[in-house]
């Protein structure tokens, strides 16, 4: 990543951009705009001074002002919570859920954050933690899985994008114990649990019986599809990805020189960090808006510049995705679907175009809250609409259709056929390549109609650039 800090305002928390769960990391790198601390002495937002609307003139009091009424609503349910719910409940277990219930009420990715809730966040951050190895969102009172990270039990088990957990070590999953199922995902690895999930449009119940472990996850894996052709699959976007990225896409130039395209598959990948995002935008970018927040707060408003640097050459780029390319996984996708530098193939993608802010409390607590929505480089909000591919693919599979061997195939089976006076020798003629795309289509279609495209976009290149 080419790009330098600058400083941080004090008052306001990293800037994140992630799935719910994910936490913001100190990372103030890659920003045109101040960026923000990574922790604060005082509370990060100046409140107004406490005032009664009663002592206000009638006049003067704005249609959206608490008056008392309100505040008299508030303490009547509260006591009647604590004398005729069926369990007693101590004041401080309805407080805390009094605050939960005001963030969770604004949109699913607001929250209160307590020390076991930032230290999982921090864990997600860094991409170390015993667990599942997924990604949730609590959705309607329920937990539906964003995506399942690469490598994992939950990958491994088949959970898919959209899946919903409807149980949980027998126990149904409701709005009344939702965080505590959420947190029962973790546990020490080797510890096993249950889960009851259903696909989307599916009535069918689905038991998986899973084995936590400790997943740390390497979110960048760059390797040759074929000679010339590199692929690129980030699953998440950590604190570190872009370093990482640019690593291992060094050593492969290293080893088999600079490719003639590249695919970045971000398929299922829930996000992570806007700074991530960021700096994986400018490793295939030379110049242009990657992208822009805004928000009522003026450390919200921020604008995101790519440096010369372009890690690939202008070398062509096909980015994969779809119904679980999530957050900072679209900003790369419409950064680099904007800035005409990759095409789109897939499906939609998620659709989160809002940025969440860490906002600490005090040493042991934080409000996580929605503070801007993001804009790609067309300023266009993608928010609850996501990117539409250039080329859509359904989600599809392929298998090799049954036939009988061919016995006559081309001029050289035939008796007594003309030799090649050019041929060479031991040169297999059959050997054109189709083999290795069947091979790849019937294990994932997707990235083999990726790999047909980006052949195609490759012989466009003018020669001299041509690999």
């Amino acid at each position: 990543m080419r790009l330098s800090p600058s400083s941080p305002p004090i008052g306001m928390a990293v800037l994140l951009l992630a799935v719910p769960f994910l936490l913001a990391a100190p990372d103030a790198r890659a920003q045109s705009a101040p960026a923000a601390a990574a922790s604060v002495a005082a509370p990060p937002v100046d409140l107004p001074a406490t005032t009664s609307s009663a002592d206000a003139p009638a006049g003067a009091r704005s249609a959206n002002q608490v008056d008392l009424d309100d505040i008299r609503n508030f303490s009547r349910v509260y006591e009647v919570v604590r004398q005729a719910y069926v369990e007693k409940v101590d004041d401080k277990t309805l407080m805390k859920a009094a605050i939960t219930g005001m963030l969770s009420g604004l949109d699913p990715h607001s929250e209160y954050l307590d020390k076991d809730g930032l230290t999982q966040l921090s864990e997600d951050t860094t991409g170390e933690y015993s667990g599942l190895g997924i990604e949730v969102l609590q959705v309607d009172g329920g937990l539906r899985i964003v995506s399942p990270i690469d490598d994992t039990p939950a990958a491994r088990a088949g959970i898919k994008p959209g899946d919903s957990i409807v149980k949980i070590n027998g126990s149904v999953v409701d709005a009344q114990n939702v965080d505590e199922m959420f947190k029962q995902l973790r546990g020490k690895p080797g510890s096993k649990i249950d889960l009851t999930i259903v696909h989307p449009n599916s009535d069918k119940l689905i038991d998986l019986h899973l084995v936590r472990e400790n997943i740390s996850v390497s979110s960048v894996k760059v390797r040759e599809l074929e000679p010339g052709y590199a692929y690129v699959r980030i699953s998440q976007f950590q604190e570190d990805t872009a370093g990482d990225l640019e690593k291992k896409l060094g050593q492969l130039i290293a080893e088999h020189g600079a490719p003639k395209g590249a695919v970045l598959d971000l398929r299922n990948n829930p996000g992570g960090l806007l700074t991530a995002a960021v700096g994986v935008s400018d490793d295939f970018l030379d110049a242009g808006t990657i992208v822009t927040t805004r928000g009522r707060l003026q450390d919200a408003n921020m604008s995101f510049k790519a440096h010369p640097g372009d890690q690939l050459g202008g070398a062509p780029m096909i980015v994969l995705t779809n119904n679980g390319t999530a957050s900072a996984a679209e900003i790369v996708s419409g950064a680099l679907k904007d800035n005409h530098r990759a095409l789109t193939m897939g499906q939609r993608t998620f659709g989160k175009g809002v940025v969440q802010t860490v906002l600490p409390l005090d040493a042991d607590h934080a409000v996580k809250i929605t503070t801007a929505r993001y804009y790609t480089p067309n300023g266009t909000s993608i928010q609850a609409e996501g990117i539409k591919p250039d080329i859509a693919l359904a989600d599809l599979t392929v298998n090799e259709s049954d036939r009988g061997p061919v016995l006559i195939s081309s001029e050289a089976d035939l008796p007594n056929h003309l030799a090649n006076e050019n041929a060479k020798a031991g040169a297999d003629i059959n050997n054109d390549g189709s083999a290795d795309d069947a091979k790849l289509a019937t294990s994932d279609y997707a990235l083999s109609q990726a790999l047909n495209v980006l052949k195609g976009m490759a012989l466009r290149q003018p020669a001299a650039v041509r690999r």
